[in-house]
């Protein structure tokens, strides 16, 4: 039992085409049931994929005014407008890929500066821990919160139904159309795909959610070796790890703790496989320090490279032809192969899906997910007996960057 009564708030999305939630009404029920003096305020919204007497049938307090709370949980950046001082904050900053050189690969809500957010941040005194570095240390940094499954499933539709839209002039309903997982594995399944080559990258959550997506599809999967040395009439995906796409720039063997902790030790090994694919779908996490897949000057050699679904969706990041985010309404754009400058879609240019809230389109879905993992994973630790994980994820605190994020002083000068 913690020893006083806490206030947990649910706030309201600022950004209107994102409809998740970091807590279902069911889990909010069970955390009630479970912490006796906890009590659940959830912030009205007629976006949140849940609806507001959801939450307020389990036992939550529905309240525009959250300032009695402790701890505000949100999914995507907070509107610096809505910050209130002296509470402890949970979403996703996209902070911590910033670097030194200010000039690093960045996420996050269109329009919001990082940089005015976490100097409100420090001036209203705010406790600010981002989901994404909420981590077990003893398994490689595995992160234990994510959406990243459902950005795999979402961002796997989504390309496969760029790819229709361009090379056939026909579409499948969008995700968020649909709402239903189960329906758009139902829609997937009715589709057929010839002469098609696809490369995922990666082999984490991201990567599992487009590899289980295409389990769906008559596309079949292939080994790395066929992929780089046969030709098929038929579809076919191959799935490339870290260890394939990047070597050691001194030849050292792949080490998978060494790439995690010294990404700029190593080059990226891509080509070869870019060489012949039509579909590249970037899955992989991508550490600012680490290479990029590809230069631009190397894109006139990928003759057949038509699409790419960039789920990773870092601007200025491993894919050098994400020039910006896209949204869930118009979430495809193409680049001029020449000039890489933004232009219309068509078939001759590198058209790019570069939605940077894929699971949104499927918000009661991935929710539910999300909320399971902060139940059992974070909660628990927030509210009782911390085992290093918060304090390690906890970006500011009393005014100040923790010593982990000094570096980001830098970027608010």
């Amino acid at each position: 039992m913690h020893r006083k009564p806490i206030t947990i708030s649910i706030i309201r999305e600022s950004r209107p085409d994102d409809k998740r939630t970091p807590l279902v009404p069911q889990q909010v029920k069970e955390l009630l049931s479970k912490y006796p003096d906890l009590k659940i305020l959830v912030q009205p919204s007629k976006n949140r994929c849940f609806k507001d007497e959801n939450y307020f049938s389990v036992g939550a307090k529905i309240e525009e005014d959250i300032s009695t709370s402790d701890i505000i949980l949100g999914v995507k950046e907070v509107d610096i407008s809505a910050l209130i001082e002296n509470k402890t904050y949970l979403f996703f900053s996209h902070t911590s890929k910033i670097g030194k050189d200010n000039n690093q690969a960045t996420q996050g809500t269109p329009g919001m500066s990082k940089k005015e957010l976490l100097k409100e941040v420090l001036k209203k005194n705010i406790t600010l821990i981002d989901y994404e570095n909420i981590r077990d240390i003893s398994r490689n940094g595995y992160r234990y919160l994510g959406f990243g499954r459902f950005a795999g499933i979402v961002g796997c539709y989504n390309t496969l139904n760029l790819h229709l839209k361009i090379k056939q002039n026909r579409s499948m309903p969008r995700a968020f159309e649909v709402n239903d997982y189960k329906k758009i594995k139902e829609i997937i399944a009715k589709q057929s795909f010839k002469n098609l080559k696809i490369l995922i990258t990666g082999d984490g959550r991201v990567a599992k959610g487009s590899l289980e997506f295409l389990n769906n599809t008559n596309i079949k999967k292939i080994s790395l070796k066929d992929y780089l040395t046969k030709s098929y009439e038929d579809a076919v995906y191959c799935n490339i790890p870290a260890s394939e796409y990047v070597e050691h720039i001194d030849g050292r063997i792949f080490l998978i703790e060494d790439f995690i902790k010294n990404p700029q030790n190593y080059k990226s090994t891509i080509k070869k496989y870019l060489i012949t694919t039509d579909i590249l779908i970037s899955s992989h996490y991508w550490d600012p320090k680490s290479p990029k897949l590809f230069d631009l000057s190397e894109i006139k050699e990928f003759k057949n490279l038509k699409i790419i679904g960039d789920i990773t969706c870092d601007i200025n990041g491993s894919i050098p032809t994400t020039i910006r985010s896209s949204s869930i309404l118009k979430p495809y754009y193409a680049v001029d192969k020449k000039v890489f400058k933004e232009i219309s879609l068509d078939k001759e240019n590198i058209a790019v899906m570069a939605v940077d809230n894929l699971p949104s389109e499927l918000p009661s879905d991935s929710s539910e997910e999300f909320g399971k993992d902060l139940s059992k994973e974070v909660l628990p630790y927030l509210l009782k007996d911390d085992d290093g994980r918060i304090s390690r994820a906890t970006i500011t605190s009393n005014g100040q960057f923790c010593a982990k994020y000094n570096y980001l002083k830098d970027f608010i000068k």
